[in-house]
């Protein structure tokens, strides 16, 4: 089985992460994932990368809690009040996870990757 190791202290906010993600699972490929969930989906689909045509992975996140400290709260706020102004996302939807992270603090986004990840059965994520 393939492992692939993310390490935790590369993550400094959610451009960062996406560099790592990059570094981990785009290497060979002329192109880079953006810093989008969809994006990180669509990706552990398989479909490109290091996971193109295997048929599951083991991803060790070594040092996790640093980057579940940097894609925290405070990140997660930014990102969702960033998204309020901007008009090409829902800002409804954005409006009520602000609030939902304000009153009880999350979901954060390191939670929210775990998440996705978790959506990937093919995906053995261990937390290090």
């Amino acid at each position: 089985m393939l492992t692939l190791r993310i390490d935790g202290r590369r993550v400094h906010d959610i451009p960062s992460f996406y560099d790592e993600i990059n570094r981990v699972f785009m290497t060979g490929v002329d192109w880079q994932l953006g810093p989008s969930l969809d994006a990180l989906d669509d990706m552990l689909r398989g479909g490109y990368g290091a996971l193109h045509g295997v048929d599951g992975a083991r991803v060790l996140w070594e040092e996790h809690a640093l980057a579940a400290e940097a894609l925290g709260v405070g990140t997660t706020r930014e990102q969702l009040l960033a998204k309020l102004e901007d008009p090409r996302f829902d800002t409804a939807a954005a409006r009520r996870k602000l609030e939902r992270l304000e009153a009880d603090g999350g979901p954060t986004y390191f939670e929210t990757v775990l998440e996705v990840f978790a959506d990937h059965p093919a995906i053995d994520l261990v937390l290090a």
